[in-house]
């Protein structure tokens, strides 16, 4: 009889190595390996030939940055969400386009269940189940981490050793690494203790830090339209060109690297360090553009949903129906967001340095200080003050009549 398979969501990393090897000594199935390379770069070299050893019968290698790109983060820039006012969720937003593309190739293959590597302590478990559930709810789920008797990543390369298993790192170099097109986290060691800073040069993959920047600042002009980035620098690029280029550029100049101390979903805190050098700038540029073609109450609202938003992208549940709802929303809100904006890049720091639009709000006459009588006068600003401070006069002559009983 044919073995059951399982389709195992693959990277190469510490985690996934030992996964195969485990899953066929404990359940018999034949492993389907699958690589979502959302932009991981050379992490993908030679992963073939080391799930392959492993014991995998297959390794599919999937590229989905453009989709990545254009689906899921621009969207989510779109809506000028970030989680807990810092971390541009990075990992979050990636996860759900690679558990959609596990369930097509278990569709595929007639798998019958989903493994991942992510731990019972993270977010990751939550984010791959949710998509899984939504898409394809009759496959099994199999998560190691919350079974099997490892305790600990150095267990695991005990566990890999004594199989014979190869690793692309050692117990000297630890630290839990996500990278793709748009980020990359680094957690674990020493970063585990908030009062230890992170020591930026050893750590650092996608940026220097500021103070290895080049002292003169650079300059960089984006083009968006309808919310959407389509150019640096005059030049009309791919959505996975777009953020490559912006990720040079920024990492650079040190830009986009955040130490944040987040809540986790499942209750607990993690320390972690960030490079988004590319979003940072992209976040700052739509964000620029807003204040010149937005309204000031659909700004506010904006303001008022992101933490929504930033909410229900960092539990997972890119997949349903409210996601679906806020992003038409901000396509909505977005359409009048074109034009470009100049940003100023220079030791860790990104500042707007010029902004226009064809849609701008900004009215030069009626912003002078000189008097534009037929779009508005000095004098129109008494009646609107009195009407809109009626409500306190009322109360203060109340307190006066009052306190003179």
């Amino acid at each position: 009889m044919a073995k059951e398979k399982v389709v195992l969501a693959y990277s190469g990393g510490l985690d996934t190595s030992i996964i195969i090897n485990w899953l066929i000594e404990n359940y018999g199935y034949e492993v389907i390996a699958v690589c979502g390379d959302v932009g991981q770069g050379k992490e993908t070299e030679g992963l073939e030939e080391r799930a392959l050893k492993s014991g995998a019968s297959k390794l599919y290698i999937e590229d989905l940055r453009e989709e990545y790109v254009r689906d899921y983060i621009f969207p989510t820039v779109k809506s000028g969400a970030m989680y807990e006012g810092k971390y541009l969720l990075g990992t979050s937003h990636a996860r759900p386009i690679i558990a959609k593309r596990l369930v097509e190739i278990a569709k595929k293959e007639g798998a019958v269940a989903i493994c991942h590597g992510a731990t019972g302590k993270g977010n990751d478990q939550v984010r791959f189940e949710l998509t899984i559930k939504a898409l394809a709810p009759e496959l099994k789920i199999i998560a190691p981490w919350r079974i099997w008797d490892i305790k600990s990543r150095e267990d695991a390369v005990d566990y890999a050793e004594a199989h014979g298993i190869e690793l692309p790192m050692t117990k000297k170099d630890l630290y839990s690494r996500d990278r793709n097109i748009w980020h990359i986290s680094h957690e674990g060691m020493d970063l585990e203790d908030p009062w230890n800073e992170p020591q930026l040069d050893n750590l650092l993959k996608l940026s220097v830090s500021p103070e290895n920047a080049p002292d003169e600042p650079t300059y960089v002009e984006i083009e968006f339209e309808a919310g959407v980035p389509v150019s640096v620098d005059g030049e009309k690029l791919s959505p996975r060109e777009l953020v490559e280029k912006l990720n040079e550029l920024g990492g650079k100049n040190g830009v986009g690297i955040a130490d944040i101390c987040e809540d986790r979903l499942v209750g607990m805190k993690s320390r972690g360090v960030y490079e988004t050098p590319g979003g940072t700038i992209l976040y700052t540029a739509i964000q620029e553009l807003e204040y010149l073609c937005l309204d000031r109450d659909t700004q506010a609202f904006k303001r008022m949903s992101q933490t929504q938003f930033s909410q229900l992208v960092y539990d997972g549940k890119w997949f349903t129906p409210l996601r679906e709802a806020m992003s038409a929303m901000y396509d909505e809100m977005d359409k009048t967001v074109t034009g470009t904006v100049r940003l100023k890049l220079y030791k860790g720091s990104c500042t707007p340095a010029g902004a226009k639009s064809p849609y701008s709000l900004y009215n030069e006459e009626i912003a002078s200080f000189g008097d534009s009588k037929e779009l508005y006068s000095h004098k129109d600003a008494e009646g609107f003050i009195n009407l809109f401070g009626l409500p306190l006069k009322v109360r203060a002559m109340m307190n006066d009549k009052n306190n003179n009983k």
